[in-house]
Parts: C-alpha cells; structure tokens; sequence
C-alpha cells in the first residue's frame, strides 16, 4: 500500500456494491464504487474532499485562521462557529420561546426543555437525561471514575467544571464581580447569591407557610422545620441535625476541637460565634444598647436579660406550681426545689448544692480557714474571697446604680435592693414571723425581729464585751467609750451619738 499524504491513497475495488436491475432482457449485475482510503488509518470515504478533510487530522494542519484573534482552525465550519464568539451572531433560535443561539447543537440541547425529550439513559439505573454529557457525568457516580486531577494538589474530579474551581483555590482567581460593589468572587453561584443582598430578591418560598428565601440551601433548612427531618447523624452518638453546620459544631463536643484562636490572649473556641462574644472583652465593644436606658452590652442575651428590668416580662414558667421568671436560668434553679436535685458538689468536703451560689457561699467557710482572698479590686486594691463581692465593692467607685423604680424613679445599685423598695409602694410584706406572725417587707427585718422572741445578741462590745441584738444599738453604745459624738439637724438641731 502506498503511503504518503491522504490525498495519494490508494483506490480500491469490493469494497462496497451496489446491485441495479437494468431491464427484463438483461440480468441483475453487480455495480463496484471506488472508494477513497486513507493510508495512515484505513477509513474509506466515497469523496475526494471529504478523505482531504479527514486527512487534516493526521497532519495537524490547520489551514483556516480567525481574523479577529488567529485562532486557527482544520475546518472551515469550526471557523465559522468560532467567527460567531466576536460577532455575537445567533442564527439559531427556538421557536418554542424564542431564544436565540450561535450553534445548531445548542438548540437541540434548548429544545429538550419544551419536548421533554431525554434521549439518553443510564443502562445502570434507568435514569434518562436531554444531553449526552449530563449521562457520562452522572455514569461517573456508578463507576467512581474521576478523570479530572488538580495539578498542584492532587485531588481528583468527576468534572472537568468542578476542578476548574477547585483550582481558583490555589491560584486565588475570583472572576465573578458584583457590578453594585465590587466584590469578586470565584464562583458564579456565589455571586448570584449576594446579589440579591442588592436587589432584596427572595425567590424561594415554602409551600407549607409561604416564607421567601434568597437562596435554595435556606429554604431546605427551613422546610425541615415543617418535615422534622434531621438528615444529618453524629457517628459519636446518634445525635442528629437538621444542618451540617450544626452537625460540624456538635462534633467538635467529642473532639475537643477549638480551631477559633484569640489573637490577644491565645484562648481557644469551638465556634466563630463565642470567639466574637469573647474578642469583645479585650476590645471592650458593646454593640447592643438598651432602647429604655441606653446601658450597653457586650451580648444580646444580656441586654435581654436586662429589658424585662424594665418591662417585667417573665416568660419563664414553673410547670409544677405556676411562677413566672424573667430568665430561664432562674426558672432552671427553681425547678430543683420540686426535683430536689442538686448538681453543684464542694471540692473539699463532698457537700451538695442545688444552686451554684450555694456552693459558692459553702465554700467561703473553706477559704476563711484558709485566709484566701483571690480577688482585688483596681481601683484600691481591697481583696475579697468572693468575685461577687468584689463587683458589689467596684460600684463604690463608679457609682454605677442600675436598677431604677418604675415608680419613683429612685435608683438602686442592686437588684434585691429595688425589690424591696418596690414593697413600699406595693405594701407587699412576703416575710411573716413564725413566732407572732408579724410580717416584714424584707428578710433583714424579720431577723432583728425574731431576735427578740429568741433573745440572741449576735453582737458584742469588744470594749466591756456588753452584748446587742442589732448593730446600730452597739454603735450607740460605743459612744460611751470612744466620747464621739456627731450633730444631725432634722427638725432642730440634735446631738446625736455615732
């Protein structure tokens, strides 16, 4: 065989015939077709010009050059195609709907969508698809094949537009640009999300309760509210979400994994969200004011906390006997009373608590044998052997009265303070003496009172060693030893003794 460039090819006979029948007096005879062979590949065409053509392939010629960016091209209907990119001619449109294309191919594609049509099916499943390629990329997940490789990491792809922006990772490419701010991003699905931050476009709605969303993602989330579908399990123990997100977080519980670090103390967090609440220690910000005093804070749980101080809002209720609180964790030490449970153990001898400020409280007996006072106050160094006596003690200095009347408006630096003020105005007196009955609008009251049913006289003259069942009548009593007196005008000038 001769070989050489395609249009040499050799012509050869038997390859195809043809039978004809000429007339009734002639018989059937057999007409032979000279075909045109290719001598690199063997294909045959019946043409000159097509064999020509198919021979391009072999040599890599490409004799037909776009004007526009010199690409070139081995056929001149691929040029033409290509013509159409600079141009924006789109010859081909549907008349279905009107939309136009600059290949013939990608019409028929478009009119599957009005036909239905899906020509292709997997021979696994069944599943039919409108276009070739959506077939081969669905057969991958059957055959596990990933024939797209990142070239600097290695990871494999079962589509060649999935490693496209897997590589916009490496290389930091974000080709996609909102025309409203600027920002880029490196995928175009990203981009459409925050666009519709601009547009306020919500096109997603749940047909259970008809709730918009500006993305697909949110509107799953929120139709398993209506499901109770939680599709997402923790290997751990069983747990499951309705987020993969929430999923991730709760993980990190078995984990022990805090990959949020603070830049200024190096503390570690499982979630972004505390490390925000945390940063906000050092940088001292308090994002959230309260609307009826203007106090700010550096959690919006507190400030919640705080506005029911001025609305008296207890959405917290007892299921056993019906009192209200105005947070849950109040509601939470409450309940224990009727369980009787008691959580909060002491380190040093075993005993149990059922409030954590019991124990606290317990454990001052310990740190007053020991002598130990942890906490200073900055201001004049004092130390204290409890953190909430310290607090009480700094609003010495800031002079800081949070808690005012709703009625008079008179201010208090604590809360229990404010309580029993209001019982002035209330005439509320919940402290009734066991003894006589008597009732007392405070628990202070009602020890001096029951003093004098018991007789006890807690406080003794360190002078004489006299002893008094209130402090202020040991006060008046030092004044014999000390000589101090003290003037006080109310209603005319009266010596009084301090």
């Amino acid at each position: 065989m001769q070989r050489g460039i395609p249009d040499t090819c050799l012509m050869t006979t038997k390859k195809r015939t043809i039978q004809k029948q000429q007339t009734n007096n002639h018989p059937r005879h057999t007409q032979r077709i000279w075909l045109h062979q290719c001598s690199y590949c063997g294909k045959c065409f019946k043409r000159l010009g097509n064999l020509k053509r198919h021979g391009l392939v072999h040599t890599g010629e490409k004799p037909y050059h776009c004007s526009q960016c010199g690409k070139c091209f081995s056929r001149s209907g691929h040029l033409k195609k290509h013509e159409r990119i600079h141009t924006g001619e789109k010859p081909f449109y549907c008349s279905q709907c009107g939309k136009c294309f600059s290949r013939s191919g990608h019409l028929k594609k478009h009119e599957r969508i009005h036909t239905v049509e899906k020509p292709f099916y997997c021979s696994q499943c069944g599943k039919r698809f409108s276009q070739s390629g959506h077939l081969k990329n669905h057969e991958r997940r059957h055959t596990g094949e990933k024939p797209y490789h990142c070239s600097q990491c290695g990871k494999c792809f079962t589509q060649s537009g999935d490693l496209k922006k897997h590589e916009r990772i490496h290389t930091g490419e974000k080709p996609f640009y909102c025309s409203q701010c600027g920002k880029r991003f490196s995928q175009s699905r990203d981009l459409k999300n925050h666009e519709r931050r601009h547009t306020g476009e919500k096109p997603f709605y749940c047909s259970q309760c008809g709730k918009h969303f500006s993305q697909s993602g949110d509107l799953k989330n929120h139709e398993r509210r209506h499901t109770g579908e939680k599709p997402y399990h923790c290997s751990r123990c069983g747990k499951c979400f309705t987020q993969s997100g929430d999923l991730k977080k709760h993980e990190r519980i078995h984990t022990g994994e805090k990959p949020y670090h603070c830049s200024q103390c190096g503390k570690c967090f499982s979630q972004s969200g505390d490390l925000k609440k945390h940063d906000r220690i050092h940088t001292g910000e308090k994002p959230y004011h309260c609307s009826h005093c203007g106090k700010g804070f550096n959690r919006l749980g507190t400030l919640k906390q705080h506005e029911r101080i001025h609305t008296g809002e207890k959405p917290y209720h007892c299921s056993q006997c019906g009192k209200c609180f105005t947070q849950s964790g109040d509601l939470k030490k409450h309940e224990r009373i009727h369980t009787g449970e008691k959580p909060y153990h002491c380190s040093q001898c075993g005993k149990c608590f059922n409030r954590s400020g019991s124990l606290k409280q317990h454990e001052r007996i310990h740190r007053i044998h020991t002598g130990e006072k942890p906490y200073h106050c900055s201001q004049c160094e004092k130390m204290y052997n409890e953190k909430g006596h310290l607090k009480a003690h700094e609003k010495i200095h800031t002079g800081e009265k949070p808690y005012q009347c709703s009625q008079c408006g008179k201010c208090f630096t604590w809360a229990g303070d404010l309580k029993k003020h209001e019982r002035i105005h209330t005439g509320e007196k919940p402290y009734p003496c066991s003894q006589c009955g008597k009732c007392f609008n405070g628990t202070g009251d009602l020890k001096k009172h029951e003093r004098i049913h018991t007789g006890e006289k807690p406080y003794p003259c360190s002078q004489c060693g006299k002893c008094f069942n209130q402090l202020g009548t040991l006060k008046q009593h030092k004044i014999i030893h000390t000589g101090e007196m003290h003037y006080h005008s109310s209603q005319g000038a009266n010596l009084l003794p301090i």
